[in-house]
C-alpha cells in the first residue's frame, strides 16, 4: 500500500500543478514528456497518465505522442552526433552495447516498429542505440511515429484505468490482463528479434 500511495501523491502533486499553472502547466507536461525520452526521471507512463486525465483521452494522447516523438528524435540526435563515443567509453557493460549495436544496426523496419511499440522497451535505450550506431533518419523516424502511437495509447489507458479501479475493483482485475497478456507478446517479441 505504501508504494501505491506513493505513486497516488505524485500523480495528484503533478495533477494539481499542471492543472493551476495555466499555460506553464501545459508546457511543463509537454517538457517531461520530451525530457523523460532523453533522461528516464520517471517511468514515461506517468507522464502519459498525468497528461490522459489532465487533457482527456484526445488532447492527453496528441500531446504525449508529439512531445515523446520530439524527445525521442532529440535523444537520437544527441547521441548520433555528440555523445555517442563519449558514451560508449564511459559504459561499463561494452559486451551489452556491442551485442545492440549488431541487432540495430540490421534491423528491419518493421522489427523497428515492433521494438519501439512494446510498452516494456525502454525508449531511452532504443534512441541511445539508433544513435550509436548511426541508424539511417529515415528509417528510424518511420518506426519512431508507428511505433509510438501504440505505446502511448497502451499506457494511457492502462494509467487512467488504474486510477479508475480504486473505486471499482473490476477494472483492476481487466489491467491486470491486459498487462500479462502485453507482457507475454513482449517476451515472444523479445525472444524473436533476439533482443536478449
Amino acid at each position: 500500500m505504501d508504494i501505491i500511495d506513493a505513486i497516488k501523491t505524485i500523480l495528484n502533486t503533478l495533477i494539481e500543478f499542471i492543472e493551476t499553472s495555466g499555460a506553464w502547466g501545459s508546457v511543463f507536461a509537454c517538457a517531461l514528456i520530451s525530457v523523460e525520452s532523453i533522461i528516464p526521471i520517471m517511468p514515461l507512463s506517468v507522464f502519459i497518465t498525468v497528461n490522459f486525465l489532465v487533457l482527456g483521452h484526445f488532447w492527453g494522447f496528441i500531446i504525449s505522442y508529439v512531445f515523446t516523438v520530439i524527445g525521442c528524435v532529440m535523444s537520437y540526435f544527441i547521441f548520433k552526433k555528440g555523445l555517442g563515443n563519449r558514451f560508449e567509453n564511459l559504459t561499463e557493460n561494452k559486451k551489452l552495447i556491442s551485442k545492440y549495436r549488431k541487432i540495430f544496426k540490421n534491423i528491419t523496419t518493421g522489427n523497428l516498429i515492433l521494438v519501439i511499440a512494446m510498452p516494456f522497451t525502454p525508449a531511452f535505450v532504443v534512441n541511445i542505440v539508433a544513435g550509436l550506431v548511426k541508424m539511417d533518419f529515415k528509417k528510424y523516424f518511420t518506426g519512431l511515429v508507428i511505433g509510438k502511437l501504440a505505446m502511448v495509447y497502451f499506457w494511457g489507458f492502462v494509467g487512467t484505468s488504474l486510477i479508475e479501479s480504486i473505486s471499482n475493483p473490476i477494472i483492476l482485475v481487466k489491467i491486470a490482463v491486459i498487462m500479462i497478456l502485453t507482457y507475454a507478446v513482449y517476451l515472444v517479441l523479445k525472444r524473436f528479434l533476439k533482443l536478449d
